[in-house]
């Protein structure tokens, strides 16, 4: 037992460590050190006040604990042995940990729109995820905002992977750090695409800034995690996406609203 509380420990002490770089870092360039360089890149212009920031921080490590339980229990317990988890990389082609990596992501952002749209059942919604949208103006400190039974709920897509698809625990570790990084993105408040985006086939793809902070003022739409395609798919997209998306690049660059979409959302 004493083994299993140090380990535990030691992934908590990594894991709110990666927390506290990757939603960190962002967060003081956005918010406190170069807040007159972001300006124009801001998507709310009002501020989410330091309270409300205390308690995405508290929730978030709460968050972290659960993931760090379901991690311990795929990878460092018997459970293991019914899983598709490989410890050997030669088991594999090389190349098997990227693709396998790409796939997490595919998986759960199928996951994680199912999920979202079941959470914002009239039923639920005030018993979960209603401590996620307490943020309705996101930092990247909300990333990880989520209530105890919706943080197990998220932490379940890892049960999930491991029992569909053949995964390294390497690439675990990559999906975790990849996934996060895009998280606190879609909550950074700020929208930092690069011009060339809006006219790449990836804007019809890819979910943006704009895209999850429109889910957190408007609390309906927009419920995928990664990409565009569930909610394009199932006419859940916020139909003023791309008019709010190409507001803020213009006020960002100056640039002339696009005549239409590639694709018409």
């Amino acid at each position: 037992m004493k083994e299993i509380i140090e380990t535990l420990l030691r992934l908590f002490g990594v894991s709110a460590i990666r927390y506290f770089i990757i939603a960190g870092l962002p967060f003081i360039l956005c918010y406190k050190i170069l807040t007159t360089w972001f300006a124009k890149s801001k998507i709310q212009q009002r501020q989410a006040a330091l309270s409300d920031f205390k308690r995405e921080v508290l929730h978030s490590m709460q968050t972290t604990a659960v993931l760090v339980v379901i991690a311990y229990l795929v990878l460092f317990t018997p459970f293991k042995n019914y899983t598709h988890v490989y410890t050997n990389l030669s088991d594999y082609p090389w190349w098997w940990v990227g693709v396998s990596l790409v796939m997490c992501l595919v998986i759960h952002d199928t996951y994680f729109y199912w999920m979202h749209r079941l959470l914002h059942h009239k039923r639920l919604f005030r018993y979960t995820h209603l401590v996620h949208h307490q943020s309705t103006n996101p930092s990247p400190w909300t990333s990880y905002s989520f209530h105890f039974l919706e943080a197990c709920t998220e932490g379940g897509v890892l049960l999930l992977i491991v029992m569909l698809i053949p995964v390294h625990p390497f690439t675990v570790l990559l999906f975790t750090i990849t996934g996060f990084i895009i998280n606190v993105y879609g909550h950074l408040g700020y929208e930092v695409a690069p011009r060339w985006f809006r006219h790449s086939f990836l804007f019809e793809i890819v979910n943006t800034s704009v895209h999850h902070n429109l889910h957190h003022s408007k609390f309906k739409g927009n419920y995928g995690l990664y990409f565009r395609l569930w909610d394009r798919l199932l006419k859940t997209e916020h139909p003023d996406y791309v008019k709010e998306y190409d507001r803020i690049q213009q006020n960002r660059f100056g640039t002339k609203k696009p005549a239409g979409n590639l694709i018409r959302s």
